[in-house]
């Protein structure tokens, strides 16, 4: 009698278009279940942790099934729930779900194959090994094995792998493919008294042990670290803070080991420390907040997502708090998202003080193995580490939720809930709203800025919408006063890059002790170099950009691909030493507020300044404390950040905004003015906000001053449904990539001229971006416009087969297209 066969479809982390189906053999038929990752071979030599998709017994006819090699999990790591949401991604953001997989998981989790290269011990035959053959065996013979990298590194070769299969063929070497698993536990070596030593014995062990004095010293601080005599329950001690204390060598606590005094044993211990400082109450809220709850409240029994549009300083995030203790206490998990890192700093100091260890902290500054005990701990419902709250940015959708009851979005009309590359391109706002709906739980969108949609949406009865109009302790909104630039240069009154009027308030408000934030969009300290000569500039060798200077590593820098270069003082182009600065980023601030205030402690928020893992804790704290009087920044001191004594804003080049070339620059103007607007006068006093613009009458700088969001709005709306861009329609941008530019256009025409028979005027393009080379890849963009009431299902399909087409054809095989869902929101 034949035993019945079973199969396991399962998502491999690359972007293939199906599940692949293995055969699950009979001594792994009852660990194999969905949600585990199975290890498996996929082609000739490669081996992937994949996840259990499903399990059937029909076997395919198209190709022959390779077994499981193992399953790595005891019980599942990802749930039905997820699976789903998964599944959505993949279809409304036109990717695979190896791709999701990929973006899903922390690194940790997911197991490739590396190639390892190892000697032969029976070769013998040296005589015909060329100089780097035989550096290579040596290496091997010393190390026994060493993979690519380490190959590549040792021969300084880009390309090894000849040496490699030269030392094959006279059979030198073996090649084999191990899977690298990069998540181990922490391990902690930890101290007990051997159980049989008691109180009444233990004054004898102090006397047997009086003639070996360190041993005797060593075993007196394990007493008092454990408070052996105080207490019942002895504490356990710490191998490492053991020997810190006692000053005492390995060899004395060995010795200690041999004769049964100490015995050692080893623990798995949580890399994410628990909070000891003591859980306070939330703040009372005030008759405005009170009533939001209230309406928020009414509106989630009929909606499930609710807006809530209040102005900076009106203390939204104490409503966010109540809502988050109601959704726990009955039992279920809150996602709280933000837009950036920088913000979960100072929000996880407020949100520990009144939830304490239930909160969990989850973003891309944690390393893979923190971010694998984050995952664990949401897994684990049962863990006495296990998170009920998660404050993360938008990759903190993908943890493994079971219950959740409630998702804030906060600061929700922000770009970077947008994932750009790789794929999945998708907006964790929007994605957010999908999970909560799968889970039955509620959406809390939360901004002082909506975005265009999500405020349309509340128009449209999709949302429900709740107002906080006024500051916290009633604070007033500050003023904003419009420096103009042109009129500045014209009376020769500008310095440097900054007017009279902005120098003037720093310099009051320096006076009265109080802070300033200095905003500028670009990092760097100019955007460019330019020959005053002949008007040469630098631009990258990779893409079709002007490098940026960078002084305080006095290098030219490609903000694409990263190229950098030292700076030349000659023109390269006609060899004269003009080379001019044009333009300004925060590092020039920095450099010219230091002239003008040479006793102000000043500091640079942005990107090159904030790469460490606890870098943005630190300016935060700095600037918390009045160690810092002015802080120059990017968008990001632009987000929700609350800082008590900061009276002067000043915005240097609001054109910067106003005039970049996309349909959403007004829109995106006017939130970042009154975001960075917010930051003044929060707490003590009215503050001021100082921008510096050419054209102080501009329709967006006007909404700023008079906090005019329904005038942007209404404004915006008639553009919008003009040109037929959202929320009128959605949007899809194709982009062609191709290093031979004729190539790239010949296929770019080739694929419109696909779809415009089928969409007409909806389809925009080909057309080359205004940055038309990235990293030796030449770009052509297809946008294509699809009315709310067309299918976009229907859309998609048409897509993906004209895309397909057009892949297949010979030529187009190294070209590389990438389909974005809603590409600008």
């Amino acid at each position: 009698m034949s035993v019945k066969s079973f199969f396991a479809d399962v998502i491999l982390p690359i972007p293939i278009p199906k599940l692949f189906t293995y055969h699950i053999p009979q001594n792994l038929r009852n660990e194999t279940k969905p949600g585990k990752r199975v290890v498996v071979q996929f082609g000739k030599k490669k081996i992937f942790s994949a996840i259990v998709k499903n399990i059937h017994s029909n076997k395919p006819t198209l190709y022959e099934t390779k077994n499981i090699i193992s399953v790595l999990d005891n019980a599942p790591i990802i749930n039905d729930i997820q699976f789903q949401f998964w599944q959505w991604i993949s279809e409304y953001y036109m990717c695979s779900l190896g791709e999701v997989y990929k973006a899903a998981l922390p690194s940790g989790l997911k197991l490739e194959s590396e190639t390892k290269v190892m000697p032969n011990p029976n070769f013998t035959n040296f005589s015909n090994f060329s100089d780097t053959e035989e550096l290579l065996f040596n290496a091997l013979e010393n190390k026994n094995v060493l993979s690519i990298k380490e190959i590549n590194s040792l021969i300084e070769r880009k390309n090894p792998l000849p040496v490699i299969k030269s030392l094959m063929d006279k059979k030198a070497i073996f090649v084999e493919e191990k899977l690298k698993d990069t998540y181990k536990p922490k391990i902690e070596k930890c101290v007990n008294l051997n159980p049989s030593i008691t109180n009444e014995n233990l004054h004898e062990l102090f006397d047997n042990l009086s003639k070996a004095p360190k041993q005797l010293e060593l075993l007196m601080t394990y007493i008092k670290l454990s408070d052996f005599f105080q207490t019942t329950a002895v504490n356990e001690v710490k191998k490492s803070d053991l020997l810190k204390n006692s000053n005492a060598t390995q060899q004395t606590f060995t010795s200690l080991i041999k004769k049964n005094i100490f015995i050692e044993h080893e623990k798995t211990v949580n890399r994410i420390k628990n909070s000891d400082e003591p859980i306070s109450k939330a703040n009372t809220l005030n008759t405005y907040q009170q009533q939001a709850l209230k309406e928020i409240k009414e509106n989630f029994e009929n909606k499930n997502v609710v807006l809530l549009q209040g102005v900076t300083s009106s203390g939204k995030t104490e409503i966010y708090i109540r809502l988050i203790n109601e959704t726990i206490k009955a039992g279920r998990q809150v996602l709280y998202l933000l837009p950036e890192i920088a913000l979960t700093t100072q929000i996880i100091n407020r949100l520990k003080n009144i939830f304490g260890n239930k909160i969990g902290v989850y973003h891309s500054k944690f390393n893979d193995s923190e971010r694998v005990e984050i995952w664990n701990n949401v897994l684990n419902k049962n863990s006495e580490n296990k998170y009920d709250i998660i404050l993360g940015v938008r990759s903190s959708i993908f943890l493994p939720f079971s219950n959740l009851g409630l998702i804030v979005v906060d600061e929700e009309h922000e770009n970077t809930y947008k994932q750009f590359n790789p794929a999945p391109r998708y907006n964790a706002r929007d994605a957010a709203i999908i999970l909560a709906k799968l889970h039955n739980a509620k959406t809390l969108l939360g901004t002082a800025t909506p975005s265009i949609e999500t405020f349309y949406n509340t128009k449209n009865n999709k949302f429900a919408f709740v107002e906080l109009k006024h500051r916290y302790l009633d604070i007033e909104m500050p003023e904003i006063i419009v420096a103009d630039i042109h009129k500045a240069t014209l009376k020769k009154q500008m310095k440097s890059i900054f007017t009279p009027t902005l120098l003037d308030n720093i310099q009051l408000a320096l006076d009265n002790n109080e802070q300033i934030i200095l905003f500028q969009n670009r990092r760097g300290f100019s955007p460019y170099l330019q020959c005053e000569t002949c008007g040469w500039i630098p631009r990258c060798k990779n893409c079709d950009v002007s490098l940026t200077y960078h002084k305080y590593s006095n290098n030219l820098v490609c903000h694409y691909c990263g190229y950098t270069t030292k700076i030349n003082t000659t023109c390269e182009a006609c060899g004269s030493s003009t080379m001019q600065t044009k333009g300004f980023g925060t590092e020039k601030i920095e450099d010219e507020i230091s002239i003008f205030f040479p006793y102000a402690r000043v500091a640079r928020m942005d990107l090159d300044t904030t790469r460490s893992k606890n870098a943005y804790q630190k300016f935060i704290q700095n600037f918390e404390n009045h160690n810092i009087d002015i802080l120059i920044g990017t968008q990001m001191v632009s987000k929700g950040l609350d800082f008590d004594d900061v009276s002067v804003v000043g915005i240097l080049n609001a054109d910067n905004m106003l005039y970049y070339p996309d349909f959403r620059a007004f829109e995106r103007s006017y939130q970042l003015m009154s975001q960075v607007s917010g930051r003044a006068g929060r707490k003590n006093k009215r503050g001021r906000v100082i921008i510096q613009t050419t054209n102080p009458n501009h329709k967006i700088i006007k909404n700023v001053i008079n906090n005019d969001y329904i005038g942007m709005f209404n404004s915006e709306l008639i553009d919008r449904k003009q040109f037929r861009y959202p929320p009128f329609t959605r949007l899809i941008k194709i982009t062609l990539k191709h290093k031979n530019v004729e190539t790239l256009n010949k296929a770019a025409q080739k694929l419109a001229t696909e779809l415009k028979p089928i969409f007409g005027k909806r389809v925009v393009g080909p057309q080359s971006p205004i940055i038309n080379k990235i990293q030796l890849f030449y770009l052509k963009n297809i946008l294509i416009k699809i009315e709310k009431t067309k299918s976009i299902t229907q859309t998609k399909q048409i897509i993906a087969k004209s895309v397909n087409k057009i892949i297949t054809i010979d030529g187009y095989k190294s070209l590389h297209i990438i389909i974005d869902v809603d590409p600008y929101n």
